[in-house]
């Protein structure tokens, strides 16, 4: 006859066991995950973005026209996202003003993404409508996209996985924090 404590795993070993598996902490994806058992919103995110508080919102600097802010769901650490405050979903019903400031943003954006994160490149774009890959369609939006020489590797090839090495608040913070005021 065997007791309980004879099936019971060796718990003091198990903790520090090695496994085959490697694990990658992104918290921050649980928005993402979590969005699919909640409602969506149904009002523009870029929109309401600005109403909210910057740490909250992701927001690192705010222009007269445009404002710039980490992306939700980035390609890679600091990934950031440069709107302006008027809903518009094109870049030609900009005004001259709203593309002068995103165009300052984004040079701004890009200079200080070189200093606090050290990339060796962006990616710059804008994909217009839906059709074009745009995520939301309706509120143009410009994304810069920091790269490094060694960011690329298997997972987003073979396993549509990103690995993101910093949490968006460390990130916000950190770009916030060295954007000129």
């Amino acid at each position: 006859m065997t007791s309980p404590s004879d099936h019971e795993p060796d718990a003091p070993h198990l903790a520090g066991v090695p496994d085959e598996f490697q694990r990658l902490w992104t918290p921050h994806r649980m928005v993402y995950i979590q969005a699919g058992r909640e409602p969506l919103r149904q009002d523009c995110p870029f929109c309401a973005a600005p109403e909210g508080e910057d740490t909250d919102t992701l927001i690192v600097a705010r222009g007269k026209t445009a404002y710039v802010l980490l992306n939700l769901f980035p390609y890679n650490s600091g990934h950031l996202l440069v709107c302006p405050y008027r809903h518009i979903a094109t870049y030609d019903q900009a005004t001259p003003e709203e593309v002068a400031e995103i165009g300052a943003l984004t040079q701004t954006g890009m200079r200080v993404l070189r200093d606090v994160s050290h990339c060796d490149g962006f990616n710059l774009g804008m994909n217009q409508g839906a059709i074009a890959g745009a995520g939301v369609d309706a509120h143009l939006h410009q994304h810069i996209v920091p790269r490094w020489a060694s960011d690329a590797n298997f997972f987003p090839i073979i396993a549509k996985t990103k690995a993101l090495p910093q949490l968006l608040g460390e990130v916000r913070q950190a770009i916030a924090d060295a954007w000129p005021q």
